[in-house]
């Protein structure tokens, strides 16, 4: 999600073959749980201090054609039932503006950890130009470490993506990047509830979809400090956005994190 580096960032393959990962499986239920929101309602401000959630990233930077907006009234977030509706929609100036919630500050104060096991279970809205995610930032003065637990762009139905970045701050360039393409059966994320999760540790990084991995890499040595929780219903990721369904919605069932047992 930092995409000022983008477009001199190199995509590297990975080679771990999906299929051999297929029936690993992960219950945290066993895990101690250090993190919850269960949604039954929203702790955000604009910019804290104070709140579970702002509504920026922290570093204070937009990315992709939706405008990240404080939270209103009845836009862009709303909860009910326990679920959490992040609304994306054109303004009366025809431009889109969209939801972001990030679990710690700009002072970074509020929930963050390193290491353990991060889960999300939500539904995305269809439609070409969506770009609903859950992923984790940390960053230091040199480097930035991305763990994008999922990303789907609302052009291919059928599958979402997992990545891995490595940002190097003071050379872009000699950032590094590594994606996996999760195929699933087509519209099944806007149809259905789903969870996406991440397991964090000292030596590898490991992806869950419904709590099967699907695909895992070895953590970089560059990792030094914790993570925040990031949520957005972003828009386009360079693909158009003229189809896409004004408003869109996104639904979060639950976000949790919990710290994985010692070995």
């Amino acid at each position: 999600m930092f995409v000022i580096f983008i477009a001199s960032v190199p995509v590297l393959p990975y080679p771990v073959p999906t299929a051999a990962l297929a029936q690993e499986t992960i219950d945290p239920t066993s895990f101690e749980l250090v993190f919850n929101d269960d949604f039954d309602g929203l702790d955000v401000t604009a910019w804290g201090p104070g709140s579970r959630w702002i509504a920026h990233t922290p570093w204070n930077g937009d990315f992709g054609d939706a405008r990240f907006v404080d939270p209103g009234p009845d836009f862009p977030f709303t909860t009910r039932d326990g679920i959490l509706r992040i609304e994306a929609r054109k303004g009366a100036n025809g431009k889109w503006q969209s939801g972001l919630l990030a679990s710690t500050d700009g002072k970074g104060d509020g929930f963050k950890q390193k290491y353990g096991y991060f889960e999300m279970r939500a539904r995305f809205p269809a439609g070409e130009g969506v770009w609903p995610a859950f992923w984790l930032a940390s960053r230091g003065e040199e480097k930035a470490i991305e763990v994008d637990v999922v990303e789907h762009y609302g052009h291919f139905p059928g599958r979402y993506t997992a990545s891995l970045h490595i940002w190097d701050r003071k050379a872009p360039a000699l950032s590094k990047s590594f994606h996996e393409r999760v195929p699933v059966e087509a519209r099944a994320l806007s149809t259905d509830f789903h969870s996406y999760g991440v397991a964090i540790d000292a030596s590898r990084i490991r992806y869950f979809f419904d709590r099967r991995e699907i695909w895992s890499i070895e953590t970089p040595r560059e990792l030094e400090h914790p993570f925040t929780i990031l949520i957005d219903l972003g828009l386009g990721a360079g693909w158009p956005i003229e189809n896409t369904p004004d408003p869109s919605v996104m639904e979060v069932d639950f976000v949790r994190v919990w710290s994985l047992p010692p070995d």
